[in-house]
């Protein structure tokens, strides 16, 4: 118990145990800022990580404090989520097969990836650069490309703008409004906010799936 509110503290005070890390490790920050990113895109176990609101909140510290400079965390954290993606993408690859021939291996169920290539071909690329957005789906989404056998070329070009729209996107509007007081003195409501509107789409879909279900 003592673990998991200590996990939500630093969620939900992510600007504050931030500017505590730039305090402490100075230039060594980015370094962190980087692990974070990448490991949170890069390591299918780890899909939980405050990735839109870390970059929010270093977007606004940026702003506020000059402690970090936003021209160069930027490309930094668009390098380290087309790692992650990378990384993520190649062991789908590998572990592909294995999981086709089972029902399932730890939580990935072979219907996931069945249906994951229907959405792909339905959707197609941009299935890649809306799931950037929305958390443990960027995470999930390179792994079954990989798996369901999505074409390489294809697949970094819209990881490519995936990871530039999201990293500069949501850096920016930390950058830019981060800093206005009532945002500044309700984070926590921030953080609250951008976690409703990415993980919307995800229950959005659950209901019309459960609805669907249920007519048929």
């Amino acid at each position: 118990m003592e673990f998991i509110q200590s996990v939500l503290d630093f969620f939900l005070h992510l600007d504050k145990h931030l500017a505590d890390i730039i305090n402490e490790y100075g230039t060594l920050t980015y370094v962190i800022l980087f692990l974070i990113v990448f490991v949170e895109t890069g390591l299918i176990v780890m899909p939980l990580l405050p990735g839109d609101s870390l970059l929010f909140a270093a977007g606004a510290l940026a702003a506020s404090t000059g402690a970090l400079d936003v021209k160069l965390m930027m490309p930094l954290l668009i390098l380290a989520a087309l790692m992650g993606d990378n990384v993520n993408y190649f062991v789908g690859k590998l572990l592909g097969n294995q999981i086709k021939m089972r029902e399932r291996i730890l939580f990935f169920k072979r219907e996931y990836i069945t249906e994951t290539e229907n959405f792909y071909h339905k959707h197609g690329g941009k299935t890649v650069i809306m799931a950037r957005f929305i958390p443990i789906v960027r995470t999930i989404a390179p792994f079954v490309a990989g798996a369901g056998s999505m074409n390489y070329t294809k697949y970094i070009g819209y990881c490519v703008v995936g990871a530039i729209l999201w990293v500069v996107g949501v850096t920016m509007l930390g950058y830019l409004f981060g800093n206005i007081p009532i945002i500044k003195n309700n984070f926590e409501l921030v953080i609250f906010g951008i976690i409703g509107l990415s993980i919307a789409p995800i229950i959005f879909q659950f209901v019309k799936t459960k609805l669907r279900r249920a007519t048929a």
